[in-house]
């Protein structure tokens, strides 16, 4: 029999009032807590984490838009302590466990969520619940576009943003995978970093021989795929350094700027641009492929995909926690966490 939780009457949260820029657009509210539909679960947060999609979201500039108010964020964990009934449901209450929010409904930078059952994932005693935070919008898109590589038989990959905490999942995967990657970065103290890491091949794209040494590379190691977190001016000007056939996978905007692509690209060189996103891939994998990759995620969580935690604010520190997450995001993962242990 399920074990039984105390359950809250009220609970607080940090709520978006609009889609803005500006500061202040979310505040510490108090929230009623909604009765469970069959299939939900209630879990009590211990850790939301913030990525680019949140900022992006906060600011109505993410490929979704949720009914205002609502509690941002993504993906967290936590302690499941009620189900709205069902087998899965049921079979989470009194676990630890990673999930994602809702698509409709409020995220993790709250006291309390309720989710999905089948949206959750438990943890083992070998994963705290501050890497279960984290465990998957940078882990499952670094599996699926390692994969993708992978299935489409590319003999090695050019990736932007490097040195981004998914970019660092990316190399280390794929070196375990003995995949070898061409790793762009902004700044040189980036390459020293990624090196230190185990990167091969680090190159600086404000470098005056950026172009040079890309196209030379790319083509001795037939890296015929980018992976591309930025878009803007470096989308392009990767792509035309890149072999004959080449494409590129668009997954991030951090630049905020359009792609630069040139006709001939496509006409002349047969260069092609396509996107990934987690929400739209998700859906398309069957549950069994889903249970699956999060069980191979998790088994690396200490190692390739390890997330380097750069600080934790509490939940009265939200609106802290998403400024330092925006003002340097290669320096880790910003957590929003309500501090229990289990």
């Amino acid at each position: 029999m399920a074990k039984k939780f105390e359950l809250p009457k009220s609970y607080l949260a940090y709520e978006l009032k609009e889609y803005s820029n500006e500061p202040g657009r979310a505040k510490i509210v108090e929230k009623e807590l909604k009765p469970l539909k069959k299939g939900e679960v209630l879990l009590k947060v211990h850790s939301g984490s913030i990525n680019p999609s949140d900022l992006m979201f906060m600011r109505g500039l993410y490929g979704i838009k949720k009914k205002l108010p609502v509690v941002p964020g993504f993906e967290g964990s936590g302690l499941v302590i009620a189900s709205g009934g069902g087998w899965r449901a049921n079979s989470l209450v009194g676990k630890p466990v990673a999930c994602v929010a809702p698509n409709k409904g409020d995220g993790p930078y709250a006291e309390y969520m309720i989710t999905d059952a089948y949206s959750c994932f438990t943890l083992g005693k070998d994963v705290s619940l501050e890497q279960g935070a984290c465990l998957f919008v940078n882990p499952i898109t670094a599996w699926a576009l390692l994969d993708q590589v992978i299935r489409e038989k590319h003999k090695a990959y050019v990736q932007t943003a490097a040195a981004s905490a998914l970019g660092k999942m990316l190399l280390r995967l794929s070196n375990k995978k003995g995949i070898p990657g061409i790793h762009v970065v902004r700044r040189k103290e980036q390459v020293d970093l990624l090196k230190s890491l185990g990167a091969e091949h680090v190159l600086d794209s404000s470098s005056p021989n950026f172009d040079r040494e890309l196209r030379v590379l790319s083509n001795k190691l037939n890296a015929t795929i980018m992976l591309d977190a930025v878009a803007g001016e470096i989308t392009g000007r990767a792509l035309a350094a890149m072999p004959y056939g080449s494409k590129c996978v668009v997954y991030g905007a951090l630049s905020e700027e359009p792609i630069s692509y040139h006709a001939g690209l496509g006409i002349f060189q047969d260069k092609k641009i396509e996107g990934y996103w987690l929400s739209s891939w998700m859906p398309q994998q069957s549950p069994f492929k889903i249970w699956r990759i999060t069980s191979e995620i998790r088994s690396l969580l200490g190692k390739e995909f390890q997330t380097e935690i750069a600080a934790k604010y509490p939940l009265k520190e939200a609106d802290k926690a998403i400024q330092e997450y925006a003002n340097n995001m290669t320096r880790g993962k910003v957590l929003i966490s309500n501090g229990w242990e289990l």
